[in-house]
C-alpha cells in the first residue's frame, strides 16, 4: 500500500473526483480526512473508506472560510500528529461569456476555486515544512492551460492554480514539502449531468481515446504525486485528458 499511514486531508471529497480520490488512498493505507459542505455526502464516503479497512474522519468544512480550515487543520493535528498529504480538490463553476458574466458568479469561483486552495494550503504548511515531509496536490483543469470559452472565472482560477503550485514548489521544496498540480480533462462527474447528450458527444468526438475519463483516473494520479514513487516529482502540472489537448 502505497500511502499507508499518511494523514491526507481532501477537500470537496463528497463526491465525483474528490470521493474517487479518498476511496484510492484509503485503499492505499491512508488515513483519510474527508472535508465537504453536505454532511450526509461527507458520512458516505467516510463510510466508504472505513469499509476498505482504513481510518477516515469526515469534516463540514466551507473552504472560503479561513476560521472552519484552521479549525479543521488544528483538529487533525491534534489527533494525528501530523499531516502527510493535501489534496486541493474544491471547486465550482458558474459559467458565462465575458458580456454576461456578473460579479457574483465572478467572486464566487475565485473565493471557492482559488481563495480557498490558498487558505488550505497555508493552513497546512507549518505542519509540513516542520516536520520536513509532504506533498501539497492542487487541482487545476486543462482549462487552466488553454481556457475554455464561457469561463472567464473558472480558468482564472485554474491559471492560478498552476502559479500557486510553481510558486509553492520553490518555496516548499527545500523544506522537503512537494507541489504539483493535475490538470483533468472532460471527466465524468456531476458537474456534468445538466450537460445535453449530444455537447457530451461532441467533448468525446474531441478527446483521442474517444471518451470521457473516470474520477477513478484523475484519483489514480493523486495517489501516485502523493506516494513517495513521486519522491522527486516537485512543480509539475501533470495533463490527464486522454490526450485532448494534442
Amino acid at each position: 500500500m502505497r500511502l499507508k499511514g499518511k494523514v491526507s486531508i481532501i477537500t470537496g471529497a463528497a463526491q465525483g473526483i474528490g470521493q474517487a480520490t479518498a476511496l484510492k488512498f484509503a485503499q492505499e493505507g491512508a488515513i483519510v480526512i474527508v472535508c465537504d459542505m453536505k454532511a450526509g455526502a461527507i458520512d458516505e464516503t467516510v463510510a466508504m473508506c472505513r469499509a476498505t479497512g482504513a481510518q477516515a474522519e469526515g469534516f463540514v468544512v466551507n473552504v472560503t472560510d479561513r476560521a472552519q480550515v484552521d479549525a479543521m487543520v488544528a483538529a487533525v493535528k491534534a489527533k494525528f500528529g501530523r499531516i502527510d498529504a493535501l489534496v486541493n480538490n474544491a471547486g465550482i463553476t458558474k459559467d458565462a461569456r465575458l458580456q454576461k458574466m456578473t460579479l457574483e458568479q465572478f467572486d464566487a469561483v475565485i473565493d471557492v476555486n482559488l481563495r480557498g486552495v490558498f487558505h488550505c494550503a497555508q493552513a497546512v504548511a507549518d505542519t509540513m515544512v516542520a516536520q520536513g515531509s509532504g506533498a501539497i496536490l492542487n487541482a487545476s483543469s486543462v482549462v487552466g492551460v488553454y481556457g475554455n470559452f464561457g469561463q472567464t472565472n473558472y480558468a482564472a482560477t485554474k491559471f492560478g492554480v498552476i502559479g500557486f503550485t510553481k510558486t509553492w514548489s520553490r518555496e516548499l521544496g527545500p523544506k522537503g514539502v512537494r507541489v504539483n498540480a493535475v490538470a483533468p480533462g472532460f471527466i465524468e462527474t456531476p458537474i456534468l449531468s445538466t450537460i445535453p447528450d449530444k455537447v457530451l458527444d461532441q467533448m468525446r468526438a474531441e478527446v483521442p481515446m474517444r471518451r470521457l475519463g473516470k474520477p477513478e483516473e484523475i484519483a489514480n494520479v493523486y495517489a501516485f504525486l502523493a506516494s513517495d514513487e513521486a519522491s522527486y516529482v516537485n512543480g509539475a502540472v501533470l495533463e490527464v485528458s486522454g490526450g485532448l489537448t494534442v
